[in-house]
């Protein structure tokens, strides 16, 4: 199975608890550039499950669509821990009852020691709860970087619908 068919079985997982739940997905993207809401949204009848969501590439698009603390950029960077629980907490802002949030680098360029070609931070946060960020350090093309952010991103949603049941 490769990386898009795999996108599209764990966004059929995702669909399904959600439905379950009654619940909505939000998104909060900047390396993946939408391609989560994309996947989700080849799925027929996602908008019983799937909210919307942000790209959020550029900071000022965090700042003035997510809500991100100009400060937090400043000191952690758009690629963050800090960074991405402030987009997951916007992403809820926006609406749904589920939200996941990736900033990264997914190269060719753009790496730093601190922060090399393949560095993604996942955040996922249940409404009412805290967020939980993951720091990824994923291998291959730009393309394979992304598809592998957003395996994990949508891996995690399913992980957090399911340990809170």
């Amino acid at each position: 199975m490769n990386h898009e068919q795999e996108m599209l079985k764990r966004a059929q997982q995702v669909a399904e608890l959600l439905i379950q739940d009654g619940r909505m997905l939000v998104t909060a993207e900047s390396c993946t550039g939408g391609l989560i809401g994309a996947t989700c949204t080849e799925l027929s009848g996602s908008s019983a499950w799937f909210f919307g969501g942000l790209i959020s590439y550029a900071n000022e698009a965090k700042v003035k669509g997510l809500s991100v603390v100009e400060a937090t950029l400043a000191e952690h960077g758009a690629v963050s821990e800090a960074t991405v629980k402030e987009m997951c907490r916007g992403a809820l802002l926006l609406g749904g009852d589920v939200a996941v949030a990736v900033s990264g680098v997914a190269g060719p360029s753009g790496g730093s020691t601190e922060k090399p070609v393949g560095c993604v931070y996942i955040g996922w946060q249940l409404l009412g709860n805290e967020a939980k960020v993951v720091r990824f350090q994923f291998s291959g093309s730009r393309k394979e970087i992304r598809q592998k952010a957003v395996l994990e991103a949508l891996q995690g949603v399913i992980d957090c619908i399911l340990m809170e049941r």
